[in-house]
Order: structure tokens, then sequence, then C-alpha cells
């Protein structure tokens, strides 16, 4: 009952998670593509202030928006302020991660062939890990290097390569590969909270006086959401990892999510552009042409499996089917025994042999090719016996 329990806040976490990230890039892809449509207002919009207009069609009316170079001649009396999507999510998330990885810390996180971590070890390291980095991102744009964007760049980039490599050698893939995404996310959700909102304030304060807006706060709040928006793909990604363990369970998987964070940021990079009508495909190739290279290099290595005889299907069947029982039906059984998997984990259920055939290419995928399965292996499934039913596959698929 516990388990079941857990699971529904898992489940209530993580749709509330979803909608408020939905909520939270919708705008921000909004609003970059609005900056960067913006073009260039009538003599009588420019003595109002006015920096740049847009027309727009939607939902069967037409809009018309103006951006102000500073402040308006009169302010409304309302005014709407975009913040709580992007606390909405942190706070989910992080409740997410608390109820998955940290309650569930021996089954998500923790991998002992990797590191020999406790509970408490673990979730000290992973929440260190997480405010450590926000703490160094936001002292470096606060000192004068901020001002450079190209040395910015590079220390984050040889911290993110140290960082993806440490939580690699720490934690289980899932584990290592969620941490950095949370990273992120707490890096975007700062960015809104110590910079951008306080940046909005500033200007308001400012009008309400009577004062010029110091231009710098604008600057400011301008480059945080820039490096939000290159943030984004990569972040989306990372949410959706734990589905492709090609990724998160292979030997370099640190190598491939910075591969990945670089495709996708370079993917968001040709969008950016293409909102300023800058048209530059050759992005999207190479962006492609990346993701095609590291699907070839990270390909599984096929295991070689002896021959067999027709006169030993029969054995090689008998043995990849005790071996399926004993080491995967605790989980994926209509009876399941786990103590986190309490119901079969996506309706996989191996409680005959019909079932194990009809479930072969999965069985493959996870438990030969990318060894994901059993989940942790927690149940010590040896490569002897991944190879006994890869041979087992082969006389089934053959």
């Amino acid at each position: 009952m516990e388990s079941y329990i857990v699971d529904w806040f898992s489940l209530i976490f993580r749709w509330l998670h979803v909608i408020t990230g939905i909520a939270w890039i919708g705008a921000s892809f909004y609003f970059v593509w609005l900056d960067n449509n913006l073009q260039n207002p009538p003599q009588w919009k420019e003595d109002k202030g006015i920096k740049g207009d847009l027309w727009a069609i939607h939902g069967g009316g037409i809009y018309e928006v103006a951006k102000y170079k500073l402040s308006p001649e009169q302010m409304p009396e309302t005014l709407h302020w975009f913040k709580w999507e992007a606390y909405s999510t942190w706070l989910t998330g992080m409740v997410l991660l608390s109820i998955i990885y940290y309650l569930g810390a021996d089954s998500y996180l923790i991998d002992k062939q990797i590191a020999d971590l406790s509970q408490g070890q673990a979730i000290a390291i992973g929440l260190a890990f997480i405010t450590g980095s926000w703490v160094l991102y936001e002292l470096l744009c606060s000192s004068p290097l901020g001002k450079n964007g190209y040395v910015i760049a590079g220390i984050l980039i040889a911290a993110g390569v140290a960082t993806s490599y440490s939580l690699a050698h720490l934690f289980s893939g899932r584990g290592a590969y969620i941490h950095f995404g949370a990273i992120i996310g707490t890096m975007m959700a700062g960015n809104v909270f110590r910079v951008i909102m306080p940046s909005q304030r500033a200007l308001l304060a400012a009008i309400e006086k009577g004062e010029s807006p110091d231009p710098k706060w604008g600057a400011k709040a301008k480059l945080h959401s820039t490096h939000n928006t290159y943030l984004t793909l990569p972040l989306i990604f990372i949410m959706i990892s734990s589905h492709y363990p090609m990724t998160y369970a292979h030997q370099f998987n640190w190598i491939i999510l910075l591969v990945i964070v670089a495709i996708t940021a370079l993917a968001r990079q040709y969008f950016v552009l293409q909102h300023k009508k800058i048209h530059k495909p050759s992005i999207l190739v190479a962006a492609a042409a990346a993701t095609l290279v590291l699907a070839i290099v990270i390909a599984p290595t096929p295991i070689k499996v002896a021959a067999v005889a027709k006169n030993q299907e029969q054995v090689i069947t008998e043995k990849a089917k005790a071996i399926i029982t004993e080491r995967c039906t605790s989980c994926h059984s209509a009876t399941a025994t786990d103590d986190i998997f309490v119901m079969a984990p996506g309706g996989v259920m191996l409680d005959n042999l019909e079932q194990m055939k009809m479930w072969a290419p999965r069985i493959k995928a996870r438990s030969i090719d990318s060894k994901d399965m059993p989940f942790m292996n927690k149940t010590h499934m040896t490569d002897e016996e991944r190879a006994v039913v890869a041979q087992w596959i082969i006389i089934t698929t053959k």
C-alpha cells in the first residue's frame, strides 16, 4: 500500500510538473519569438516611446503588440507578470525529485557498482551539486567575467563537463541525468527569481518615481533570458531521457549527455535566428548529422553467441525461461513481489513462455543490448545468463 500511495504522489506531481513546464516553456518561447519579430513602428508610435510593434492573427482575432523602449506614457492598471510558471515548474520538479530519487534512492539513485553510498550520502551529494552549481553560476554572472559572453560560455562548458562526469561516477545513469537536469532547471528558475523579476521591479520603481529607468537592468534581464532560451531544449531532453537506456545506461553516458545538450542547444540557435529572419538550415543539418553520428557510435555491440544445434533449442529455451523467471518476474508479473514495482512496469508480464516470446524484442533491447534491465540489476543477472537469453531470442525470432 505504501508503494501505491507513493505512485499516486509521483503521478500527481509529474502531471503538475508537465503542465507548469509547458506553461513556462511556452511563455518563454513566445516572448523570444515576439522580441525577434518586432518591426520598426511608424513615427507616431516612436513618438510615444514604442521601440517595436507586431501584428498577429490567432483564434479568429487580430492582435496588435507593442514594446516600449523603457516606459509607456502612462502605466496600465493591469500589468501581467510571468513568474509563477517558472516557480511552479521548479517546485513541482523538486518534489518529484524527492519522491522518486530521494525517497527511493536505493532503487533509482544509488548504484552500488558505481559508488557505495548510503541514502543520506546520496541525497546530500545531489543537493550539494544542485545548490553549489547555482551559487557558482550566480557568482560567475555577477563577476567582471560575466560581461564577456565567450568567457562565461567557456567556463560554463568546462563546469558542465566536470559536473556530468562527476554525477555519472557517483549515481546511477538515471540519477546522474536527472540531477544534471535539476541543475539546469535551478539555474533557469534562479534567473527568473534573482535577475529577471528584480530587473522588472526596478524598471517599474523607476517609472513610478518619474525617473528614467537604468538600461542596465533590461540588459541584464535580457542576458539571463537568453541563457534560459538555450537551456530549454537540453532540459526537455533530460526530462524524457529515462525512457531511453541507450543514453543513460551507456558506459560513456556522461559524454552522451554533453553531446545531446550541445545538439539541442544548437537546434535552438536555428529557431532563434529564424525568428530574426536569418535562415541557416545548415544548423539543423549539422544537428541532425551529429545526432546520426552519435546514434551510430553508441549503437550496442551484438553479443556473440554460439550457434545452437537443432536438438539443443529446447534446452536453451528452458534455460532462458528459468533465467527470465528468476531475474525478471519479481517485477514483470501479474503477481509482482518487488518492493518498489508492485505492478508490472509498462504492462510487461513474463509469467509464461508465450508472454516471454511476445516481449522478446523488448527483452533484447533492455536486457541484452543496453543491460538496463533488470532494473539496477537488483536481481543480479550475469553476463552468462544474458548470453543464454540472447541465444533463446535468436531461436525465437528466426
